[in-house]
């Protein structure tokens, strides 16, 4: 019985847990967001104003306030080389593109996709604004010209910006690019073939959810680059692009050659530079010769047709596949004589039925009647089986080809083209930022970009800015039960989850009780007595003994006095 009741209980368990942890993925933690002073708290809601007759008659009843978290604009702390909120309203300091797009319709050519300056739709901090890609299947580029470039040397290069797609995303990209410092770059005529150093950020079409991180490497003996991606990500990255919430994107590079792509701070792809991209850095040390040939007598066959082997003289090449049964017989009461379909007898020739031009009339054909108790109608046939003399068009049969000299691969030479890089991390320096998009999802919102050296300065914009409206979302979020309801619409499996979360107790309850009850009923049988007899049985075996020793002590008694004392004869 223990036994049992710890499996049910295990089963509780974990169903339980496996019921909720939907439900916890989707909460995000609040405490983690510091509070500087009382004034970063507000008060939701405030009184109506009243005349001033109905304050002197009854005063105004006190409502308890709600509080929320108050929006304070980010002020970059440290050392950085862009840092681009955009609460004030406007686009101070970004440029829009006005180029047009190569090798395109010239109807979707130009880039005059809109953007604004805005705050999100279902904004839980007032006066937190973004730059909000406006419209759908448009060309859309913007940019804006850093403090400094940067260069890669030392110290490590972080980026980090964040994203809401407010209206979740069909087919379209929210990733940034890091424009190459050039003497021709024109922020006015930036398109999708201005040379970038890095283009990080989201991506997604169909079920294919991207997080890119692309840079640019040049090729140190041609000077020409190439694009080098990063390996995809293992995570899932299919909740960032369908919950609706702000979220925080972030490219750490360091000095090392590694790399970290970070999701709300959090760790979804690493590796270095020098293993985890596609095409390596590095190409291979030897290649194919492109000139060598395979030679004509190159033997690549591993099998060959015996040339020794002789078609046996028994061998009938012409038999058939199929003969009659020569053993079958004709079933009893097959009817030879009787078609199995006859024209319909209750048929009639439509009224408009014209033999000249439609043709003699003809009843059409139903299933024999007199068949249907018969095991056959028409003339009888023997059926076929196959034939065991049957052997097919003969071949010689396979052997292994003395001549076979393996599969032909051209010789191995030194690549002309060959390089070592070991320090990919110094990439080209750049000097802007760039949005270049295209999406059929509108309302893409953007803020709080930031490139900085230093990890802890990142941190702390991302605190001030991101920290906050996951603070903001996390106080707005429904109660366990609505949330659970929620998943449940999301996951439909998880009712039976909850169904069985519940019966499962109230199974473990009835067999617990009953698996009780069966045995105490059974240890009475078997005894033959009531709880009553059970009960009086220890009492009068302790009166039982009692009277034992009594006895016992009254026998030694009269021993020693029988027994004869010193000096006494017996």
């Amino acid at each position: 019985m223990d036994q049992r009741v710890g499996l049910f209980i295990f089963l509780a368990l974990g169903l339980l847990c496996l019921s909720v942890a939907p439900v916890s993925q989707a909460q995000d933690v609040v405490d983690d967001v510091d509070v500087e002073d009382e004034d970063d708290l507000g008060l939701a809601g405030a009184e109506d104003e009243l005349d001033g007759e109905l304050q002197e008659e009854a005063p105004p009843a006190h409502k308890t306030p709600t509080p929320k978290v108050t929006y304070k604009a980010p002020e970059p702390m440290g050392e950085h080389f862009f840092a681009k909120s955009f609460d004030r309203g406007t686009l101070d300091g970004w440029i829009l593109s006005n180029a047009k797009k190569d090798d395109t319709d010239e109807e979707i050519a130009k880039y005059d996709g809109k953007w604004a300056v805005e705050e999100m739709k279902d904004s839980k901090l007032p006066g937190d604004k973004g730059l909000v890609l406006k419209s759908r299947a448009k060309h859309h580029a913007i940019s804006a010209q850093m403090l400094r470039p940067f260069t890669f040397d030392t110290r490590p290069l972080i980026i980090q910006y964040e994203v809401n797609f407010q209206a979740g995303i069909d087919c379209g990209g929210a990733y940034v690019k890091l424009l190459t410092q050039t003497p021709e770059l024109n922020l006015d005529q930036f398109v999708d073939k201005t040379p970038y150093t890095i283009m990080f950020g989201p991506d997604k079409c169909g079920e294919d959810y991207k997080l890119h991180f692309i840079f640019r490497h040049k090729n140190p003996k041609t000077g020409e680059f190439e694009e080098k991606h990063a390996k995809k990500p293992e995570a899932d990255l299919r909740m960032y692009y369908t919950d609706k919430k702000t979220h925080l994107y972030t490219l750490v590079l360091n000095p090392d050659n590694s790399f970290e792509v970070l999701v709300d701070q959090t760790v979804v792809n690493s590796g270095n530079l020098l293993t985890d991209m596609t095409p390596p850095v590095n190409p291979p040390a030897e290649i194919e010769d492109p000139e060598d040939q395979k030679p004509e007598d190159w033997d690549e066959r591993p099998k060959i047709q015996d040339p020794e082997a002789v078609k046996p003289e028994d061998w009938d090449e012409d038999a058939p596949a199929q003969i009659p049964d020569e053993d079958a017989v004709k079933p009893d009461g097959w009817l030879d004589d009787e078609p199995e379909y006859i024209g319909d007898p209750d048929a009639v020739k439509p009224e408009d039925w014209d033999e000249d031009m439609d043709g003699e009339w003809e009843a059409p054909q139903i299933p024999n009647p007199a068949c249907e108790t018969a095991p056959g109608c028409g003339p009888w046939k023997r059926p076929m089986i196959d034939n065991p003399s049957y052997k097919g068009k003969w071949k010689p049969p396979m052997i292994d080809n003395p001549s076979y000299q393996g599969v032909w691969k051209p010789r191995k030479i030194p690549n002309p083209g060959y390089f070592e890089d070991l320090q990919p991390f110094k990439m080209t320096p750049f000097s802007a930022v760039g949005l270049e998009l295209w999406s059929m999802t509108s309302d893409i919102f953007f803020d709080n970009f930031f490139i900085t050296d230093d990890r802890n300065t990142a941190d702390r914009w991302a605190a001030d800015g991101w920290g906050l409206k996951k603070a903001a979302e996390g106080a707005a979020e429904p109660g366990l039960a609505a949330q659970m309801l929620s998943a449940a619409e999301e996951r439909p499996w998880l009712w039976v989850v909850y169904i069985l979360t519940v019966v499962l107790p109230l199974v473990l309850i009835i067999v617990f009780c009953c698996t009780g009850k069966v045995t105490h009923t059974h240890t009475h049988t078997h005894t033959g007595q009531s709880a009553s007899e059970e009960d009086k049985r220890p009492a009068a075996e302790e009166e039982e003994v009692d009277e034992e020793e009594e006895e016992e002590e009254e026998e030694a008694t009269a021993e020693e006095v029988r027994r004869p004392g010193p000096g006494r004869s017996s």
